[in-house]
């Protein structure tokens, strides 16, 4: 199942959809890029996270 984390640059959440890919609350798509960093894929710009854990077993 999937994972939330906090986006910090935009002040929202948002939810794993597979490994290196989610979606946000406002329907943004971000692909990680480390455990804290993911790029929004609309503007290109870096956001920090508080966190994607790559383990599968933290579900």
């Amino acid at each position: 199942m999937g994972k939330h984390f906090f986006d910090f640059e935009d002040s929202d959440f948002a939810h794993s959809i597979s490994d290196n890919m989610a979606i946000d609350s406002e329907g943004d798509l971000l692909m990680r890029m480390g455990d804290n960093m993911a790029m929004d894929m609309d503007s290109g710009e870096l956001h920090i996270i508080s966190g994607w854990s790559n383990d599968e077993d933290d579900d």
